[in-house]
């Protein structure tokens, strides 16, 4: 599936895709096929020279091509990945240091709150300063109906999604100025539900409304806070969820009005624009979605 350029539009991969399951929280390295995180037809412009950003979830997915972007526009980049993700994590580490920038590789668990605060002293005290927090890592299991979603589900869900971006935030905003973005990773779960995700939906849906209200008490400190809103992605999350069978990852995506899942590498501009000033700077309190032709006022 090599990608390919035709009259300006990029040929991403269409289901079906192989049958297949990740084992654990799963690996991209072992995802058929590869997630495409480069972004090779991206142009960057310098709009983030001089930044640092710390992304969560960096090993892989979105946040990989996020982290990746940052670092041609010119930031260094602090990731954080669990440790059965180190052989991710490398990888990504690899690519930012090919594009120049340095790259700070934290392993550790989100849902403990002392990591949360740790991770962004750390990335301070490497880097001098913290500008950019894009809260991204994620957890999810889908189950046949609430009567299958455990207490320790959905502590495990809400304290990876929300309670994770809360405690982040909290820590960024003892060392973010004026002209700092915070950038949080929603879904389309959160704006239109799904029924086979209620609790990962709700922390969704949680993840809009925090971002809103922190917007808001931030503005007169010159601090933006958005967050961006997927539609389907072909990263590791769906093929590792334990409720999802791999005969329904090869049709993953096939239902979005492009018949297909976006890759992370589409993804990853709209990340680029919230954390930039010069693209925008009068943008605050939104969730952008990315959703490939699904359309919602929400």
């Amino acid at each position: 599936m090599k990608q390919q350029q035709a009259e300006g539009t990029l040929r991403e991969p269409k289901p079906p895709f192989p049958k297949q399951h990740l084992p654990g929280t799963g690996l991209e390295s072992k995802l058929d096929p590869r997630p495409r995180f480069q972004a090779e037809a991206y142009r960057p412009a310098g709009k983030l020279r001089g930044k640092v950003a710390l992304v969560t979830g960096g090993d892989s997915g979105i946040g990989r091509a996020v982290a990746l972007l940052y670092a041609r526009e010119g930031a260094n980049v602090a990731i954080t990945f669990l440790p059965e993700e180190q052989s991710d994590a490398d990888e990504t580490r690899t690519a930012i240091e090919a594009a120049g920038a340095q790259c700070l590789a934290i392993a550790g668990d989100l849902t403990d709150a002392s990591f949360c605060d740790d991770v962004v002293e750390q990335t301070v005290r490497q880097f001098g300063k913290l500008d950019i927090l894009v809260s991204n890592a994620a957890h999810q299991n889908r189950k046949s109906s609430l009567r299958d979603v455990t207490d320790e589900e959905f502590d495990a869900t809400f304290k990876t999604n929300i309670y994770a971006y809360f405690r982040l935030s909290r820590a960024a905003l003892r060392h973010m100025k004026a002209g700092s973005a915070i950038i949080a990773t929603s879904s389309e779960t959160g704006i239109m539900g799904s029924p086979k995700l209620p609790d990962y939906s709700a922390t969704k849906g949680a993840i809009n409304a925090f971002t809103k209200s922190l917007a808001i008490d931030l503005i007169d400190k010159g601090i933006r806070v958005n967050a961006v809103a997927p539609g389907p992605v072909w990263t590791p999350l769906n093929p590792s969820d334990d409720g999802m069978k791999p005969a329904d990852v090869a049709k993953f995506g096939e239902d979005s009005p492009m018949g297909r899942p976006a890759q992370p590498e589409e993804l990853a501009p709209a990340y680029v624009f919230l954390a930039s000033n010069a693209d925008s700077s009068y943008v605050t309190g939104i969730v952008l979605q990315v959703m490939g032709g699904e359309t919602t006022g929400g």
